[in-house]
């Protein structure tokens, strides 16, 4: 997910690499617009102006990106215009898209909104299957922005495979296992092992701190890391049914009851503060989680956070963007280049180096600047190994058009249980009515 630097529910931080060492930036962003203009423009002499519009970071221009490009296509200048919000954003597109003004060369599709335009929008994208060699992504990346038909309408950007953060200090002190590999084996059977390992921190916790951050969160990882979610594969809500959505609603509903959680709701203040006192011991971890722990822990932890494999033997994904060129465009064909070259396996590369988003093409994997990138903040965890592994064994999960929705509200009726003391029963019963009223 990515969203601003200040809160919601795709949280991303800057992050930059030095060739085989990661390391994250403190710089907050908040949205970078570029100059306005017109996304069209060109001149008599054959310069061509194209606009890429986003949301967020998707780390182009902190890669210099666009200017490499310019320097290998003198006719052609990038201009990046960027939501702080994805929030704001979406709802821009959609009137652009039907008003058919507006819109970008090139513009971005979070994944939590891509279904949704697949369904509804596809006619007015132009079909990036003979640009691109939908083979070079991890397999269920571009076949979400697949549509039935088979035209692709989105090339990816970035994933975000799950790990789990952790301090290896106050693991020590409550006398749970430190090593990476050691705490991997010790939730290999997977979120209940996890639940399990809290009760033992729980036993012996330093004082004022919690085992995990959300029990939202680890809601999410549960469901992310299997096939079947919010829909069937005829697009038909199954929330309700849904065996991953009764796992992950009955750990967190544990987790809540037995108080493992701090029930922080991620990137609002009271979570910062959690981190910055040192209050938080583990918590669910996309790669670009990372930056954001760093950046709100401070350097009086460096050192002390690593990162382990996620819990269980399938993976989960949050997170990840496409890279889309409108049909109305005047400059298609240019744009489908740039979506070609900035997508491709040395530039997705060069976005983690910068930001630390980790690459969707598979080519970028066995890139040096990917292969053996490390963290030093969290221990100098190999996360280029660690992701790659992981984006491996993510399911092919089915997406539906309101998945965003559906999550966001049960997350909030977690957040209930935890801070309210909110039941099971109600919580359900709230979150089950708020979303047949959002979803018809």
């Amino acid at each position: 997910m990515r969203i601003t630097r200040t809160g919601g529910g795709r949280g991303r931080r800057a992050a930059a690499v030095t060739t085989t060492v990661l390391t994250a930036s403190a710089l907050l962003l908040t949205g970078c617009s570029s100059d306005d203009g017109d996304s069209d423009a060109s001149d008599s002499n054959g310069n061509i102006t194209l606009k890429v519009a986003d949301f967020g970071q998707f780390g182009y221009k902190e890669a210099g990106l666009f200017d490499q490009y310019h320097k290998l296509h003198p006719n052609i200048t990038v201009k990046e215009e960027t939501t702080a919000n994805e929030q704001d954003y979406y709802p821009k597109l959609l009137q652009q898209l039907n008003s058919g003004s507006g819109l970008g060369d090139v513009t971005g599709i979070e994944v939590g909104r891509i279904k949704e335009v697949v369904d509804t929008q596809a006619a007015k994208f132009t079909d990036l299957s003979k640009t691109i060699n939908v083979a070079d992504w991890v397999s269920w990346k571009e076949k979400q922005a697949t549509a039935s038909d088979g035209t692709v309408i989105g090339a990816g950007t970035d994933i975000g495979p799950m790990s789990l953060c952790y301090r290896k200090d106050l693991f020590q002190k409550a006398h749970l296992p430190t090593d990476r590999e050691a705490v991997a084996t010790a939730v290999a059977g997977g979120w209940e092992d996890y639940i399990k390992l809290g009760e033992q921190y729980k036993k012996e916790a330093p004082a004022g701190t919690f085992f995990m951050d959300s029990a939202s969160a680890m809601y999410n990882a549960v469901v992310s890391s299997s096939a079947q979610q919010y829909y069937d594969a005829d697009g038909k809500p199954v929330y309700k049914d849904s065996a991953s959505v009764k796992q992950g609603w009955n750990l967190a509903a544990e987790a809540a009851s037995k108080k493992l959680s701090g029930g922080l709701a991620q990137f609002q203040d009271p979570w910062k503060a959690a981190l910055r006192k040192g209050q938080v011991a583990s918590m669910v971890c996309p790669a670009w989680m990372a930056a954001q722990i760093q950046t709100y822990s401070g350097d009086d932890f460096k050192g002390k956070w690593d990162i382990a494999r996620a819990p269980g033997t399938t993976a989960a994904n949050w997170g990840g963007s496409f890279l889309a060129v409108p049909k109305s465009g005047k400059h298609v064909k240019e744009a489908t280049e740039l979506v070609k070259w900035l997508t491709a396996p040395e530039q997705q590369a060069a976005v983690f180096k910068a930001v630390g988003v980790f690459p969707s093409n598979k080519g970028a994997y066995d890139l040096a600047s990917v292969k053996t990138a490390k963290l030093p903040y969290f221990s100098d965890a190999p996360i280029g190994q660690i992701y790659a592994d992981e984006a491996k064994s993510i399911p092919e999960a089915v997406l539906g058009a309101k998945d965003g929705v559906i999550k966001d509200t049960i997350s909030t009726q977690i957040n209930n249980m935890e801070q309210r003391g909110t039941s099971p029963d109600k919580a359900w019963k709230d979150a089950t009515d708020t979303i047949d009223k959002a979803i018809g």
